[in-house]
């Protein structure tokens, strides 16, 4: 079972509980909400004996998810699981298109100007905005739960995907320096490229084979470009056929195969650029780092027979992985949204202003981001809504629920569960 947060009256970490034991603890006001994601109490009276037994953070980096687990390494039960979702992608995109509307104005209002010689030095550990908010959310939420739970060591995935190998498979000696997890490489990563699918007829869930779009008899080469995933039913049917003429009755899904093979490594690169960044911010923490490898994450899985997914990864990431229990356990979805934007307009698809925007963020108490439940008891809109608010200086709030849009709920209605902390959350 998911269970509880608690903390001290002082606000020290204790041993999670029970859901059970936190119901009984607010039934008798012994204790009260501190905070609702993480679902945390905080105790009204003071404990100072109460023992705590340390726990184990366990990290699995991504490109687009990390997931985030706390394992008890004596008992191996999971005690918080999360699955964080970076913004790291639509930050790239919103810089492009910055960049873009600024050249495009700068064009047409002024003339021609030179580029100016060294003015934008940058320190040796920069790194990409994109690539950054990665490591800030995650040091975020390392901070975060090192608030609410007592844990006494890191476990990281240091080493995923080895760009070298993958890309060139004969590279050898000087050449290759400091390649890792030889064998594993290419194939977890076509796994992932290919969505664990037959690139050929899109079947799921068999056992799927390394397949050479261009075959090896006709001169294709090993290259991870040249590289997909099939079932033995198309590899046996295809044998050395041209991937043009196995095709030739789909130009569809050629097309497809042929776009996806060439789609540049992006993900792996995001990976492999911010792990040792994230290391030494976990280092920084002063808690002893354990690092592991993606193939050892995936063997600690296959063998306990545990499904994929990010906060299972996360689970199993090192070698002080347990036989975990995994029981019950409620798993948090974490969005980052960031916290909004800057800008002082709005502005249509070529950069021109055209929507105001406005200067003051916060209204009636609330202010765009902010997690409420509004009890709506008269009107066209009767009922109990509960998610994130966008906030109008009139005071008439849109709320975005799971089951879609609310608009125009009046502000007298709301009251805050969660203030605006540049993420979302869901189980």
């Amino acid at each position: 079972m998911s269970k509880v947060f608690v903390i001290d009256s002082e606000k020290r970490p204790l041993n999670p509980i029970h859901p059970a034991q936190a119901r009984q603890l607010l039934r008798n006001q012994k204790a009260a909400v501190f905070r609702r994601f993480p679902f945390t109490l905080i105790l009204k009276e003071f404990r100072s004996d109460s023992p705590v037994s340390p726990l184990r953070l366990k990290i699995d980096p991504g490109a687009k998810h990390t997931g985030l687990a706390l394992v008890n390494d004596s008992t191996g039960e999971v005690v918080f699981a999360a699955e964080l979702k970076h913004r790291g992608f639509a930050i790239r995109e919103s810089l492009t298109s910055r960049r873009q509307l600024r050249r495009s104005r700068r064009s047409r209002k002024t003339r021609y100007r030179q580029p100016r010689f060294n003015n934008r030095t940058r320190s040796k550990d920069w790194l990409a905005p994109s690539l950054e908010s990665r490591v800030e959310n995650i040091k975020t939420w390392v901070e975060k739960l090192r608030r609410f739970a007592p844990f006494g060591a890191i476990s990281q995935e240091l080493v995923r995907f080895d760009m070298q190998l993958i890309r060139n498979p004969d590279i050898q000696g000087k050449e290759y320096q400091q390649g890792t997890l030889y064998g594993y490489e290419t194939r977890e990563y076509l796994l992932q490229k290919w969505n664990r699918q037959c690139a050929y007829c899109g079947v799921k869930d068999v056992p799927l084979q390394i397949e050479h779009i261009y075959p090896r008899a006709k001169g294709g080469s090993n290259s991870i470009t040249n590289l997909t995933l099939s079932c033995g039913k198309c590899n046996t049917k295809k044998g050395t056929k041209d991937v043009k003429d196995f095709l030739k009755k789909d130009p569809t899904r050629l097309e497809q195969i042929l776009k996806q093979a060439k789609k540049p490594l992006a993900d792996a690169a995001s990976v492999n650029t911010t792990r040792f960044a994230l290391l030494n911010v976990l280092k920084s923490t002063g808690l002893p780092v354990e690092t592991g490898s993606g193939g050892l994450t995936k063997f600690h899985r296959t063998q306990q027979g545990l499904p994929k997914a990010h906060w299972l990864d996360a689970a199993c990431v090192g070698q002080s992985t347990p036989i975990l229990n995994i029981k019950g356990i409620k798993v948090l979805f974490i969005t980052a949204n960031g916290h909004g934007t800057r800008q002082i307009c709005r502005t249509d698809k070529y950069g021109f202003p055209n929507r105001y925007c406005s200067r003051t963020k916060f209204h009636f108490g609330f202010q765009t981001g902010d997690i409420v439940k509004a009890v709506v008891v008269s009107g066209k809109k009767v009922g109990q809504y509960i998610g994130r608010i966008a906030t109008r200086a009139t005071g008439s709030f849109n709320i975005s629920t799971k089951n879609g849009l609310v608009q125009g709920i009046s502000h007298k209605y709301c009251k805050h569960i969660h203030k605006k902390d540049g993420y979302s959350y869901a189980f």
